[in-house]
């Protein structure tokens, strides 16, 4: 693959999408500076034309009979109409865009004159009377062209947008894959496997077996504490009905299994060994986690005596989510 193919590539459809819309929008606005451009050239050309014709009138004012308001004589119809088509036809071919309306009272001929003409009166003075003189510009938008340069200036210009903007992906996406990828900090979880009589912390690949009846009797108590928060679980008492029941229904899914054939144990007899078990094996699951194996870790017995009798090897507040049995 060559290098141009691989920079087009970089370039995204919605690019040419939004180079499109650059691209009218940068026509309109030279379209918009033509034609302030076409309409102040236009304006300063009527301004110099109608100078001139001013000029031009003021110097043969004394040659025209335009009347005498003192004597009360009126202007020369006949001279004057010949006058304002002299001038008119000159301005016609120099394409001024400026004729002659009137000179005093006379009008000109306005047949193929444009509408919505723009008139512009002016007075003259000599020693004798006031001339007034009305002259009339084409409209503007007669002067209003489309801009060939505007649209090539626009077709020139919006490519280099796009390929700045494909630029700045490439330069976003080499700044990402620069960076390092976040470290992801795994959560440990309690995994029972019935299926495999093992008990594991769903980061690493460390599991421990368990025998029969420590693990029914574990699994029981994790369903029994989530059941039943903030209950008390003593060592010198029996185990609760609804506790014995769950082990015995764990159980009984082991011999479903093919796992055991034996009779279903007494998980009130040598509890304490039954715990001792469990809490060996979340040690080895979760060892270097041991805040996580906090939740999951039958509490020990303290002290001695009548005072260990009162400690609850119940589990912390746990919920449903906290573990994941696998094979119930």
């Amino acid at each position: 693959m060559s290098v141009n193919q691989m920079k087009t590539y970089d370039i995204a459809p919605g690019d040419w999408l939004k180079g499109g819309i650059i691209t009218l929008m940068l026509f309109v606005l030279f379209q918009l500076g033509a034609i302030i451009g076409q309409s102040s050239a236009r304006l300063y050309a009527e301004h110099e034309a109608i100078d001139k014709i001013k000029a031009r009138i003021s110097l043969d004012l004394q040659f025209l009979d335009v009347g005498n308001q003192t004597l009360r004589t009126p202007p020369n119809q006949d001279t004057l109409k010949g006058y304002l088509k002299r001038i008119n036809t000159i301005l016609s071919e120099q394409q001024t865009g400026v004729w002659l309306v009137s000179l005093q009272s006379v009008t000109a001929n306005t047949a193929g004159q444009p509408e919505n003409a723009r008139l512009t009166q002016l007075i003259l003075e000599n020693s004798e009377q006031t001339v007034n003189v009305q002259l009339a510009t084409k409209p503007l938008y007669h002067y209003l062209a489309f801009s060939p340069l505007a649209l090539i200036a626009a077709l020139l210009i919006s490519p280099a947008f796009v390929k700045v903007r494909a630029s700045q992906r490439r330069a976003v996406k080499a700044a990402t894959l620069a960076q390092p990828l976040p470290i992801v900090k795994l959560t440990p979880k309690l995994t029972v496997n019935l299926n495999e009589k093992t008990l594991g912390n769903g980061v690493n690949d460390v599991t421990v077996q368990l025998q029969n009846k420590p693990l029914c009797f574990y699994t029981a108590l994790l369903h029994y504490c989530i059941e039943n928060p903030n209950s008390v679980l003593l060592h010198h008492k029996d185990i609760p009905p609804e506790l014995t029941h769950l082990a015995s229904k764990v159980f009984s899914r082991l011999m479903e299994l093919g796992h055991t054939k034996r009779k279903r144990p007494d998980f009130n007899a040598n509890l304490d060994k039954t715990l001792s078990e469990i809490r060996a094996a979340l040690d080895e699951v979760f060892a270097g986690f041991s805040e996580e194996k906090a939740r999951y870790y039958p509490p020990r017995a303290q002290g001695e005596g009548s005072r260990s009798k009162q400690h609850s090897y119940a589990l912390p507040i746990l919920h449903l989510s906290d573990i994941h049995i696998i094979g119930e």
